[in-house]
């Protein structure tokens, strides 16, 4: 009689161990001052003494991909992915004016694909790398019957610090205050649910490229900008796009209030709003449209601001729009 084993039941722990210690000296390169050698302990290990701040707050994160898995799935692509996990974490933290300390992930699926497996982990690795966060850890789960075959699902998780007096909190805007447009480089990690129900798989195979974008990492931008003009607030454009995001960051008697045009739409949300009949609503709450991170800055710096990320980043933004009166929501006009 053949015995029962946890690999024939479809668990292979020996895989697993195996592609942890072979990406052991991959994870090693996002190491930094402070993070201790634990890849494979029970524990991510920090030291937050060694950024020298003050009076340090810590500033935690978690977020997914969402259901842009679906189109990494059916283009068969996965070396990027890794890249919008760490930065959905990353610039939620950045908001509060926190710099992302390290990151961990969480990665299952019903059986463990070497290939898939790595080109994810690569992606995390070069996200990690070009925000300046250690990848401290993560988790590996293989579940049977959980997933289809092929399929995966993420969730990252990001720890970064601030200093008690440069926290952002939105309590600085007043009315004047300018916003300012972080470019996006498409949909980034939201929306996506939409876009599989508007497009075959065969129509996003062919544009793959444009959905499959990574979403871009704002830390070394916005910290090279917190040195030089005060960030009053700062709103990742995410799910619910500019209607839920922005308001999120403003004082309740205050609403922002946005002009179309102002800025360059990327080709992918053109292509979007051609394919079927969109509410223009349902677009700028579906979608970030080009923008990915606003911040509220006094009227005098905007000019400085922008001028810094073109020069230093390449790194386009547009002054969208400005803080009113009002009711607290967010107005597009």
């Amino acid at each position: 009689m053949k015995k029962i084993t946890y690999k024939n039941a479809g668990v292979d722990i020996d895989k697993a161990d195996e592609l942890i210690k072979n990406a052991k000296k991959l994870i090693a390169t996002t190491r930094l001052p402070g993070s201790i050698d634990s890849i494979g302990g029970f524990g991510g290990i920090f030291d937050p003494k060694s950024k020298n701040i003050k009076d340090p707050l810590l500033v935690a994160g978690t977020d997914g991909v969402g259901t842009k898995l679906k189109v990494a799935w059916i283009a068969g692509k996965h070396d990027t992915i890794g890249i919008d996990l760490v930065a959905m974490c990353v610039n939620d933290v950045l908001c509060v004016g926190a710099k992302p300390l390290f990151f961990l992930d969480y990665f299952a699926c019903g059986k463990l694909d070497k290939k898939i497996w790595s080109d994810v982990v690569k992606g995390i690795v070069k996200g990690c790398r070009e925000t300046g966060c250690a990848l401290l850890g993560g988790e590996t789960a293989e579940m049977p019957g959980m997933y289809k075959k092929g399929e995966y699902d993420l969730a990252g998780f990001s720890v970064g610090v601030v200093d008690k007096k440069k926290v952002i909190d939105g309590k600085k805007i007043k009315t004047g205050d300018v916003l300012l447009g972080l470019a996006s480089t498409g949909p980034h990690s939201n929306g996506y649910s939409l876009i599989r129900k508007m497009f075959s798989a065969k129509k996003i195979k062919e544009h793959h490229k444009l959905f499959l974008k990574p979403t871009a990492l704002y830390v070394k931008p916005f910290h090279a900008l917190m040195e030089k003009v005060e960030i009053k607030g700062a709103a990742h454009i995410t799910g619910g796009g500019f209607y839920d995001n922005i308001p999120r960051m403003m004082p309740k008697n205050k609403k922002a209030v946005i002009q179309k045009g102002s800025w360059s739409v990327p080709k992918v949300f053109q292509i979007i709003r051609a394919e079927k009949k969109i509410e223009e609503r349902e677009l700028y709450r579906t979608f970030n449209m080009g923008i990915g991170m606003v911040l509220a800055l006094s009227s005098k710096d905007a000019e400085k601001a922008k001028k810094i990320l073109e020069a230093k980043f390449k790194l386009k933004s547009w002054v969208i729009g400005e803080i009113k009166k009002g009711k607290h929501q967010v107005e597009i006009e």
